[in-house]
């Protein structure tokens, strides 16, 4: 599933790697109205392979799916592309994985479910290499 990829100048391409393929689509649509380009993968090992296939700006990583682990998909992006922000989005009670994730590089992480203007403002500040403001 991909949203239409523009490669315009100053657009944020974004992989969205979250297996509730109905959440990912609203968040896509939502997304894609501000401006940021969005491709998505339903599984860990489908986020992988669409990571080798190109490069993103920033990422949003679910931490519980199906497949794999959040966490062990967060360090396999981290060879990947070392430079890359990684958001983890992780369910209610979770927040001690999450911090886990910040240990292993992600750049920070929010409680599904979360606010749009929130996550979309994590996004951007990824992107342009902001600091984090951890949770």
């Amino acid at each position: 599933m991909n949203a239409e990829a523009t490669d315009e100048p100053g657009r944020i391409k974004l992989l969205i790697v979250d297996d509730e393929s109905g959440y990912v689509a609203v968040l896509a649509k939502r997304m894609a109205r501000r401006g940021i380009d969005v491709t998505a993968a339903l599984s860990g090992s489908e986020g992988i392979q669409t990571l080798r296939k190109g490069t993103f700006d920033v990422t949003v990583l679910d931490l519980k799916m199906e497949d794999m682990d959040g966490i062990e998909v967060l360090k396999i992006f981290k060879k990947m592309d070392p430079a890359m922000p990684v958001i983890m989005l992780t369910g209610h009670g979770s927040e001690t994985a999450a911090r886990e994730g910040i240990a292993f590089g992600a750049y920070d992480y929010l409680t599904k479910p979360c606010d749009l203007e929130e996550l979309i403002a994590k996004i951007r500040d990824a992107a342009r290499g902001a600091p984090p403001k951890h949770g």
